[in-house]
């Protein structure tokens, strides 16, 4: 029976037993397409990544990322991942400061920061986010979450889809305590995410913060019951519209890599995550959003299939 290595890593946290957990098959080649969800869905994390070997032209690694119940496009916690597993097997030289995933989605560049040989942080650019009105009212989402109407869109907020390749129902609520007390309906938060006017994969729910105490500029949550994940503990795909988002509503100004906006994420689950997003803006307009964080690699083991 043959056994496939992988490693397992804590993503958008230094620190192990925080974040969001990984699984990474570097050496998915030769492994029957057929098993990978049927992996994904066994090891149960948010998300399990295949690379795949060298990827098309004008990219290094081609890679396949599940959920438990669905394969995503491009998502963020597991690209940043696999580039720290990456040069966790020193597939990546310290040389280097761009490494670029051949995606469902497209070519995915990822700037690397390294210190004293080994990988500190990576940046990963998404697709410029878009956004629409989303067709759903303050009382139905207060339902799915299971928190009070007047701690939905406050002072008139947008309920809106947004989308760097996986799209979203972004929901601002009230406070940090508002998001914390979110006790979603699975049944219904699927049912308002068919009504939002266009498919989406989940509903991301947040507050907007003031980052002066410490430096925290939103506090989030996010369910996507329909492709296998009831809560993530970090989203770093909606994290990018996120900041989008922030940013063309005054929630927040424009961020750089040097001094980014940065969400919260999985604090209610106890797997705190810190995801940075930087947002470049061109004549009010959002323009490019980049996403980014660190990993640890917690242990290594391997797969044996059938």
């Amino acid at each position: 029976m043959p056994a496939f290595q992988y490693l397992h890593l804590d993503v958008f946290s230094s620190r192990p037993f925080e974040g969001n957990q990984l699984a990474v098959f570097p050496d998915a080649a030769s492994l029957d397409p057929s098993l990978m969800p049927r992996i994904a869905r066994e090891i149960n994390f948010s998300e399990t990544t295949f690379v795949l070997g060298p990827g098309a032209a004008g990219t290094d690694v081609r890679m396949r990322i599940f959920t438990p119940g669905a394969e995503v496009p491009i998502a963020g916690h597991p690209t940043v991942g696999t580039t720290f597993a990456l040069a966790e097997l020193g597939r990546v030289a310290p040389s280097r400061d761009t490494l670029t995933f051949d995606l469902a989605a497209g070519p995915t560049p990822v700037a690397l920061q390294w210190e004293g040989g080994r990988l500190a942080f990576a940046w990963m650019t998404q697709p410029r986010p878009v956004y629409s009105a989303a067709s759903v009212g303050a009382a139905a989402l207060a339902d799915a979450l299971g928190i009070a109407v007047a701690e939905v869109a406050p002072g008139g907020l947008p309920i809106e889809v947004g989308s760097s390749g996986v799209p979203f129902l972004f929901v601002p609520v009230a406070s940090r305590d508002a998001v914390d007390a979110v006790r979603p309906r699975p049944d219904r938060v699927s049912a308002v995410c068919a009504a939002a006017g266009r498919h989406v994969d989940g509903l991301f729910v947040f507050a907007a913060t003031s980052p002066a105490a410490d430096g925290i500029s939103a506090w989030s949550r996010m369910f996507a019951p329909d492709i296998g994940v009831f809560e993530d503990p970090a989203t770093g795909i909606a994290s990018g519209p996120l900041g989008g988002y922030l940013v063309r509503h005054g929630l927040a100004p424009a961020a750089s890599t040097e001094a980014p906006l940065v969400s919260v994420q999985g604090a209610r689950m106890g797997r705190p995550s810190r995801i940075h997003i930087a947002v470049d803006t061109e004549g009010g307009t959002v323009s490019r959003v980049r996403v980014g964080g660190t990993a640890v690699c917690v242990a290594r083991g391997e797969f044996a299939v059938p």
